[in-house]
């Protein structure tokens, strides 16, 4: 077998720009995942933010409305 038969067995190694080219894709690919986690991580505080105002509310809204007394007393 001559030498030029074996050229297909052998991986040629990739050029700098290829090297490079895959390191870019790479690190941009951990870095949208690593945004995509701190915006998941985000929303669900907000979310919990958001259901503990409503809960707030909802108590702040059965409580007696004491400034309402003074208003009321003070237009007379």
């Amino acid at each position: 077998m001559a030498l030029n038969e074996f050229r297909w067995w052998i991986p040629v190694p990739p050029t700098e720009a290829e090297v490079f080219r895959s390191l870019r894709f790479t690190h941009d690919f951990y870095r949208e995942v690593q945004y995509r986690k701190v915006f998941q991580h985000h929303c669900e505080e907000y979310q919990a933010l958001a259901q503990r105002h409503r809960q707030e509310l909802q108590k702040m809204r059965g409580d007696i409305n004491v400034l309402g007394w003074f208003y009321r007393g003070s237009r007379r």
